[in-house]
């Protein structure tokens, strides 16, 4: 995703478009949106890529119901009737923008509209009623509308608000004599079917087996024995002891390479310089114990047990397993992911965001860490990182009465931000002034 667009979405009023890069950095106050963002690129996930029904609950999000939603400005009948967001991306052979539009359905935000475009070609659909749906569409040659009715037989969801837009446009297909011209020819071109289906196919390769993790601002509390478990993903990282014992089980080879990944972060970042899996049994089936090791400067120290050694390690660990792992996923949704590390340790954690960011894994990390951002200022900046500045977007959430301003601000060769607002770091500079009795 390169640029989101949103409006009337929670404390969002005004339509505002954002740029996202490679690593996108989610700054400002308390209760600014920062997590609704976060939520909402997840539910644009969603309907874009059409593998499930979006949901707003979720876990590690909660935002409630539509009227927990929709924007209110606190006057009666001041809440928006709807809310829309949108995404853009400008990849080689998969240029599109996609748009939707949810609005209320019992207490449910449904998504009821949604319009993708590439150029001058474009597919728009909206739900009429429980049968059908009004498909407009056009190429550079004509444009058209038709009525889609429902065909079960076609759809690989039972939501009918859910149906993917190749799907919709077979419909039609097969409909020609309820087509409507609103300007060209009677009827798309072979040709215009052919550009049609390309944008479907480029929507469809784009989301194909990509997920996005979404981790949560507080992870799971270690345990001294684990017992084994199925390791499903999960925001607060449950899973992740399970899933460090299966592969140090099952495969040496996966588990050597995370093993040292892990191990490099742990040194660099002053938490371990070892980790280790120590089974209480010789079967997989047994309970087993995390443990991690620092090393002195003439001897190796004892290994201790995950629940000895503070919340930093265990609180960390998900995230960067996840990040680390070889089937990672392209986009992580990170909720302050430097909480109870040291100041040292969360700038370490600044380099390995830019050293894993690239156009084909996208990282969203709302953060309050400015050693985190500091680090990756002055990495831009030494050049230590392949990341140029263009790959980098710091997002600043500003309030305004009750509403939120987002400002895009970005880096320069020398690692200095671009752009920023008067408010952006204000409270840093006045304690500055104040520790200087300016």
């Amino acid at each position: 995703m390169d640029e989101l667009t949103l409006k009337n979405f929670r404390c969002f009023r005004d339509e505002q478009t954002v740029r996202l890069a490679p690593l996108t950095l989610l700054v400002g106050d308390n209760s600014t949106g920062k997590t609704s963002f976060l939520a909402m690129i997840r539910a644009l996930w969603d309907v874009a890529s059409l593998q499930r029904p979006p949901d707003f609950k979720e876990d590690p999000y909660a935002l409630g119901s539509f009227d927990e939603i929709a924007h209110y400005g606190g006057r009666r009948g001041d809440r928006a009737s709807g809310f829309e967001i949108g995404f853009s991306t400008k990849r080689k052979n998969q240029s599109f923008v996609f748009k939707t539009v949810f609005e209320k359905m019992g207490t449910v935000p449904v998504p009821t509209k949604r319009r993708i475009s590439d150029g001058g070609r474009w597919l728009e659909s909206s739900l009429k009623d429980d049968e059908t749906w009004q498909v407009n569409f056009g190429t550079p040659k004509g444009q058209w509308s038709a009525i889609a009715p429902y065909e079960s037989a076609d759809l690989v969801s039972e939501e009918h608000n859910f149906i993917p837009f190749h799907f919709l446009l077979k419909i039609i297909r097969r409909n020609k004599s309820k087509m409507t011209s609103l300007t060209g020819p009677n009827h798309p071109s072979s040709g215009d079917w052919k550009q049609l289906e390309n944008v479907c196919n480029r929507q469809y390769l784009y989301f194909l087996g990509r997920t996005p993790y979404a981790s949560a601002p507080v992870r799971s509390m270690p345990y001294r024995t684990y017992d084994p478990a199925r390791p499903l993903r999960d925001p607060e990282g449950n899973y992740t002891p399970m899933y460090l014992a299966n592969i140090s089980f099952q495969d040496k080879v996966l588990w050597s390479k995370l093993k040292n990944a892990l191990e490099d972060f742990g040194k660099t970042a002053g938490l371990f310089d070892e980790i280790s899996v120590r089974t209480l049994g010789r079967a997989q089936s047994d309970p087993f114990q995390i443990q991690i090791r620092k090393f002195g400067n003439r001897i190796k120290g004892p290994r201790r047990n995950l629940i000895d050694v503070g919340y930093g390690v265990s609180q960390i660990l998900p995230v960067i397993t996840e990040l680390l792992r070889d089937d990672a996923s392209p986009i992580f949704l990170l909720q302050q992911p430097e909480i109870h590390l040291h100041p040292s340790a969360q700038a370490a954690l600044g380099s390995l965001f830019c050293r894993i960011s690239n156009p084909d894994r996208q990282l969203v990390i709302e953060t309050h860490s400015d050693h985190l951002i500091d680090r990756i200022r002055m990495d831009i900046r030494d050049g230590a990182t392949e990341l140029k500045p263009e790959d980098v977007s710091i997002l600043f959430f500003e309030r305004q009465e009750i509403d939120v301003r987002i400002h895009s601000l970005t880096l320069d060769e020398l690692g200095n931000v671009n752009g920023a607002p008067p408010g952006y770091r204000r409270f840093f500079m006045d304690e500055t002034r104040r520790s200087l009795k300016l």
